[in-house]
């Protein structure tokens, strides 16, 4: 607890401190939500480019899908504390690269602002182009 010497008859001290307090945890909460924009913003970016890395290889080399099964397991068996890259999730990274594969500034799209589940719903309720 943080103890203010303020004259007894004089409230405007408290009430000072009160806006600064408020003030502060205001930019804290906006700092907040800007990293975390910033994250998911990174994040899906990411995914876009996984998704175009293994779709490129699958179109150059030939590479079938079960290219990802086995990226799946070797990322868990290799990165075991990240989450994200089941088999399932890396197919929607591909989905969602070929969706928007003739975009590559991915991450200043409205998609990139949007939650990487709110992506895959779009993609599974066919709301983009298949």
């Amino acid at each position: 607890m943080v103890c203010i010497k303020v004259d007894k008859n004089d409230k405007s001290g408290l009430v000072f401190y009160g806006v600064l307090l408020t003030d502060i945890k205001t930019r804290i909460r906006q700092a907040q939500l800007k990293a975390t924009l910033s994250a998911n913003a990174e994040m899906i970016a990411m995914y876009w480019d996984i998704g175009r890395m293994i779709y490129e290889r699958q179109q150059d080399e030939g590479w079938g899908a079960g290219v990802i099964p086995r990226l799946a397991k070797d990322i868990q068996n290799q990165l075991p504390e990240l989450k994200g890259f089941s088999e399932k999730n890396i197919k929607f990274m591909v989905r969602f690269y070929k969706e928007y594969k003739t975009n590559a500034a991915i991450g200043k799209q409205p998609v990139s602002q949007i939650p990487w589940g709110h992506n895959i719903l779009l993609m599974q309720n066919q709301f983009l182009s298949t």
